[in-house]
């Protein structure tokens, strides 16, 4: 029957330096130690998926390296459907270079390497792992051309469609938004997308709902320590997240989008998946690495049901509450 959740994107093996304070330009800072994990956006968010107990299908392309192989290896060993990899001959496996100091925040430089060869091609090879899913998850580390294709193959499909637009384009084609049932940016994400500021609650919503009016259905903004604020036509509402002392955020997003998407693939309601990405999150930032540190479905059900904190409503952009008042 095929997986429910077909995520297209990027493998990469990352190389963590933990150091106590990021450097600045033009500084030079020891670090303390030195990692090598798998990560990429796409391999995190299909490892993700899958120890939460989502059926996964992953398209994405490694090197015909040692790293290719352990990529391949620990996903498989997640539960991801693998099969349908592709093995890049003569090129070396992405890289993601991340720097994390003591707070747990963190600067990541990503060499694309295979991810390069995730063309259109490619996954018009494997047409039937579109067919067989009922949602489609992409980022933006692999070309912009297979990722525009794969919307719109998923669209064509009539497939739920989530884009987490990490790195974050200048613009998207104009048939893009349109296809998009979920797009999930960050707040730097939300705010080069939609050209709007993003300093307040407020300025949020007004960001998001420029995109809505793009055609996308629904913004979902992760917000880091204060949890997500989902955005439709109907309404803004901020879900809180539950309070941890971070270690490392870099996979937190990842295992947001993964476990937003597990919910929604089980039938869950929109408002109970956005709480499910938090709780799972909320573990992910308490862990060092990418893959490593997602949690397994039972630690992230627990979390759930012990984190009860209810959205909040955020009220009208500035711009319209002033009108408002004038009426």
């Amino acid at each position: 029957m095929g997986s429910k959740i077909l995520v297209v994107g990027s493998i990469n093996t990352d190389i963590s330096v933990r150091l106590p304070a990021l450097p600045r330009m033009g500084e030079t800072v020891i670090g303390r130690s030195l990692r090598f994990t798998p990560g990429g956006k796409g391999a995190n968010q299909a490892c993700a998926a899958a120890k939460l107990e989502g059926s996964v299908s992953f398209l994405g392309c490694v090197g015909d390296d040692t790293f290719g192989q352990a990529q391949i290896g620990h996903l498989k060993k997640a539960g991801v459907d693998v099969s349908h990899l592709k093995i890049a001959a003569g090129k070396t496996t992405g890289t993601a270079i991340i720097c994390v100091d003591d707070r747990g925040q963190n600067d990541i430089v990503v060499v694309a390497g295979a991810n390069e060869d995730c063309g259109v091609s490619y996954l018009q090879e494997n047409d039937s792992l579109f067919q067989a899913a009922s949602m489609v998850l992409l980022q933006m580390e692999i070309p912009p051309e297979s990722t525009f294709y794969a919307i719109r193959r998923a669209g064509q499909l009539h497939k739920a469609v989530i884009l987490n637009p990490a790195p974050a384009p200048d613009s998207l084609p104009d048939d893009i938004w349109k296809q998009l049932d979920y797009i999930t940016p960050n707040e730097t994400e939300l705010q080069k997308l939609s050209g709007c500021p993003v300093k307040t609650d407020a300025d949020m919503r007004a960001a998001a709902e420029r995109l809505l009016e793009h055609g996308v259905k629904n913004v979902l903004v992760t917000i880091g320590k204060r949890g997500a604020m989902l955005v439709n036509r109907d309404s803004a509402r901020i879900f809180p997240a539950p309070k941890v002392k971070p270690v490392d955020t870099t996979a937190a997003g990842d295992t947001m989008n993964a476990a937003f998407l597990v919910a929604l693939s089980e039938g869950k309601p929109v408002e109970d998946a956005v709480r499910f990405g938090n709780a799972a999150s909320s573990i992910t930032v308490t862990r060092n690495g990418a893959q490593e540190s997602v949690p397994v479905r039972g630690e992230a059900d627990a979390a759930y049901l012990a984190f009860s904190a209810k959205p909040v409503d955020v009220g009208c952009p500035s711009g319209q509450a002033e009108n408002k008042q004038r009426r």
